[in-house]
């Protein structure tokens, strides 16, 4: 039996500013109530937080599943519609949010048995018709970089994204301007690799705007039960 994880077809991604004087309570909060809770949910895979290399209080919490219609699910919905007495408090100390739900277009690598240690998370929109190259060629030289172990481009999914719920109330985010999200997994820190967005744009320059660029560290992951029963 294997325990390499499933790779996700769905994708909600969350990056958001934590007060700092809350930041230990935060994290209590999401370890211990509800990355568990969420991952709990049927469709979801895998929930996992990371935190900016800088150590400024900003983070990039995401839950992989099954598909993006897992994200407008009943149980997905009854979740945020009755939040935790402990994820009001949270929530309020969210500052500048931004969570949004994607599909995944395109993966070189693959998941492995360990979650990785370090992700470089990239938001941009591409001109019409550079999707193709961007999930083709560019991506595939991200995953040939050094010390990348999986790169994947994900399209946001505005439908589900734009859904309002008793959550979104209380940290007042929507989802990002931006169409596309590129995740590259990393097995040591950034400042120690050859830029894998350079080594992507050497074989196939995309042109991207609205580019917004993080560098993350991992704080916490966890796989729902039956994900080391399935295949990739």
């Amino acid at each position: 039996m294997s325990n390499v994880a499933t790779s996700g077809f769905g994708l909600m991604a969350f990056t958001a500013d934590i007060d700092a004087d809350y930041v230990l309570r935060y994290q209590q909060w999401h370890n211990c109530e509800h990355i568990p809770e969420r991952v709990s949910i049927p469709g979801f895979i895998e929930g996992r937080r990371y935190r900016a290399v800088s150590d400024a209080p900003h983070f990039l919490m995401f839950y992989e599943t099954d598909a993006t219609s897992v994200l407008a699910s009943d149980a997905y919905m009854a979740a945020l519609n009755a939040p935790t007495d402990w994820t009001r408090e949270a929530l309020t100390h969210f500052r500048n949010p931004v969570r949004s739900i994607y599909s995944r277009i395109a993966e070189t690598g693959g998941p492995t048995a360990w979650p990785a240690p370090y992700v470089t998370a990239m938001q941009f929109d591409l001109p019409d018709g550079d999707e193709h190259e961007c999930a083709g060629a560019w991506l595939e030289a991200l995953g040939r970089c050094q010390g990348v172990v999986r790169a994947r481009l994900w399209r946001a999914d505005a439908a589900v994204g734009n859904i309002t719920t008793s959550e979104r109330k209380i940290y007042g985010g929507g989802p990002g301007k931006q169409a596309y999200f590129a995740m590259i997994e990393q097995r040591l820190p950034p400042e120690r690799l050859p830029d894998p967005i350079v080594a992507g744009d050497a074989a196939r320059a995309v042109r991207r705007a609205d580019e917004q660029r993080g560098s993350y560290w991992l704080e916490m992951a966890l796989r729902a039960p039956e994900t080391s029963h399935r295949g990739k």
